[in-house]
């Protein structure tokens, strides 16, 4: 489902470059053909140095700063292998295929020549930016500024211009505006866009009904967060005549309005995916459209591609359609209220009675349909997620941690059931799609886990060279309390990153052999495009017009995707420290939640996270032990998983900082 329960906010600017051409592909294939370059993308040091990651998914290789060739953090490159340094491969790039930052955003600085550096906020890009005197613009010392990455002479500094003006750190919004630019991220919709969205009708068609399965009778509602404003899934749950149960996922149809090639298509597939904050939501649509006719509001008649499942009583799928439906949602429920229905409340279960019944026989379903899962060997975290409450002010009020309620379950299965029931029908038809891949983890990651986890006195059963995803399940369920948090993160860590891809892979961590996103079109460029192919193949207008682009979606989306997912957690960093600066001086109870050779983080049991330096740990002459997360000194040990008494020691920008403290007072 995703989280829908974020304020909108307007704000912003338009003003972006244009996505730089891909020929990443086509060289790669070239020159490791000819078996004398490797491909693979540049993480850098901060310190002029890097490495490359490399796609053939071998040992990162170190490259020194005099064999960067003007490479920067995150550009696709070709390099060469020139000999080892630091214990590893030692490379030289040697053909940089695509640039990762069209802009950056850092500080503005004038230099002693009347020329000025920017310092980027993100030091993985690896250097400054230099910035000549007519390239300045209105810039002031101090400020933060977005320049636009101009020239990459060998051996100098980038060169930038700049091409907007942020503010001073520390005033009103700056912070997160700085975030949304370092990520490509946008509130406002170009005016050419908003123009064509105004243009939308507000209402349904008799003309766009016809053809349709008419579904408006049918006892249908929509189960969302209690600040959710765009609903893109109805459900729907009854008995068919032969005793099955008829799951009815209805999803709102986006395509119908969302035209492919033009400017609302344009800009959504740029955006690729709606963006949450903790104070604002940056949609992938205009708001006309998400929250408007696109939006499956209450009695109001919607448009709809609709996934009928029909499910035995051990909750085997025995058949299904897909129909372009209208649908008309009889209620708007909650999370929260569901939840409180199903655990007996009486004044809502009256105020809902049409709907008791059914809200009772899918929570027998989903609880089916999990058993199901379960048994095949769906990975479970228990990870603790967090909420972050913003007051009227706009500051973070509280951190609360996630509750995951037996209605999120309810609605979680269903999308789960309708994702892989798309999948697999079109996956066997071998159409052109979307696909959602998540692949097994790398034979080494899994041998690390093994041996972090034999260190705890635990056994992994599984071929950590071909392990499956009982395997993990298996050993995730079978975890005593004592370990069970400090096991699932590593575990989490050993997984491989899901991806969106134009070939069916199955889903590892699902267990799913086949899987999709089909469920969110509102809010995800890839449901989009597989509602597009849907509908041309039920209409009987062929598929093959699709081939050609599936490739570029998929690799667009998963592109965004990461880019959102990091300027979320980034946000919900910058928001959590701002709430904790408030808490400076006051002694909590964490658990050490990642180690490094610079020092500890910490969690705390409402998630914030800070760290303790190693110069401010006991005694000295700290060794750092990557694969078993440990720091050992000759009096000390800190190990993942550690309980502490810890001081919040300060705040700086999304940084809290700790120190240890002695056995005193928690909050």
């Amino acid at each position: 489902m995703g989280n829908k329960n974020k304020k909108k906010k307007k704000g912003g600017s338009e003003k972006r470059g244009k996505r730089p051409a891909s020929a990443f592909k086509q060289a790669t294939k070239q020159a490791v053909g000819e078996g004398e370059l490797i491909a693979g993308k540049i993480d850098a040091s901060g310190k002029g140095f890097g490495f490359l990651l490399r796609d053939d998914g071998g040992e990162d290789l170190f490259i020194a700063a005099r064999d960067m060739n003007s490479a920067l953090g995150g550009d696709r490159v070709l390099c060469r292998i020139v000999g080892h340094a630091r214990g590893a491969g030692e490379a030289r790039v040697e053909q940089i295929v695509e640039r990762a930052n069209e802009a950056v955003v850092g500080t503005f600085m004038p230099q002693s020549d009347g020329t000025y550096l920017i310092i980027p906020d993100n030091a993985r890009l690896g250097s400054e930016v230099f910035v000549k005197r007519n390239g300045a613009g209105a810039a002031l010392p101090g400020q933060k500024v977005v320049a636009k990455l101009i020239d990459f002479p060998e051996g100098k500094r980038p060169e930038g211009e700049i091409i907007e003006v942020l503010g001073y750190p520390g005033d009103k919004g700056v912070d997160m505006l700085s975030i949304l630019r370092a990520y490509n991220l946008y509130e406002r919709f170009p005016s050419a866009v908003t123009e064509e969205a105004g243009r939308m009708p507000n209402e349904v068609t008799k003309e766009q009904i016809k053809g349709r399965k008419d579904y408006r009778d049918l006892l249908t509602v929509t189960i969302d967060g209690d600040d959710s404003r765009d609903f893109d899934d109805a459900v729907s749950l009854s008995r068919s005549k032969d005793g099955y149960y008829k799951l009815g996922v209805h999803i709102a149809d986006v395509s119908e309005y969302v035209r492919a090639g033009t400017k609302l298509d344009k800009e959504a597939l740029k955006r690729a995916t709606s963006v949450y904050f903790p104070d604002r939501v940056l949609p992938m649509l205009p708001v006309k459209l998400s929250n408007g006719i696109c939006s499956l509001n209450e009695n109001e008649d919607r448009l709809a591609l609709s996934v009928i499942i029909y499910f035995d009583n051990m909750g085997e799928p025995v058949k299904h359609k897909i129909v372009e439906s209208v649908i008309k949602s009889k209620a708007r429920m909650t999370y929260t209220n569901v939840a409180k229905i199903l655990d007996g409340d009486k004044a809502l279960r009256e105020k809902y009675a049409f709907a008791v019944p059914m809200l009772e026989e899918m929570k027998v379903l989903a609880e089916l349909l999990r058993s199901r899962r379960t048994a095949r060997g769906n990975i479970e975290f228990d990870i603790p997620e967090c909420k972050i409450i913003i007051d009227e002010n706009g500051k973070t009020a509280d951190v609360v941690k996630y509750e995951h309620l037996i209605s999120h379950g309810i609605i979680e299965e269903f999308m789960l059931a309708a994702n892989e029931t798309v999948a697999k029908r079109y996956a066997r038809d071998d159409f052109p799609f979307v696909f959602r891949a998540h692949m097994p983890p790398p034979p080494e990651k899994t041998e690390r886990l093994v041996n972090f986890v034999s260190a705890l006195g635990l056994t992994f059963k599984g071929n950590a060279n071909a392990p499956q995803p009982l395997d993990f399940a298996r050993f995730l369920a079978s975890l005593d309390k004592s370990v069970a948090g400090v096991v699932n993160r590593v575990t989490l860590r050993s997984m491989s990153k899901a991806t969106y891809e134009p070939v069916n892979h199955g889903h590892f961590g699902l267990a799913a052999p086949y899987y999709c996103h089909f469920t969110s079109p509102i809010r995800r460029y890839p449901d989009l495009m597989i509602h597009r192919i849907i509908k041309a193949d039920l209409r009987g207008e062929g598929v093959k017009k699709f081939a050609g682009v599936v490739g570029e979606v998929a690799k667009i989306s998963s592109e965004r995707e990461r880019a959102a997912e990091s300027a979320e957690r980034k946000a919900d960093d910058l928001k959590k420290a701002e709430f904790m600066e408030s808490k400076i001086g006051s002694v909590y109870t964490g658990v050490i939640s990642g180690v490094t050779e610079w020092g500890i983080f910490v969690e705390l049991d409402n998630t914030v996270e800070g760290l303790i330096r190693t110069e401010n740990l006991p005694g000295s002459g700290y060794v750092f032990n990557a694969d078993l997360f440990r720091l050992d000194s000759p009096s000390s040990s800190f190990k993942l998983g550690d309980t502490l008494t810890i001081k919040v020691a300060g705040v700086n920008g999304d940084r809290v900082s700790f120190l240890l403290a002695e056995e005193e007072k928690t909050e």
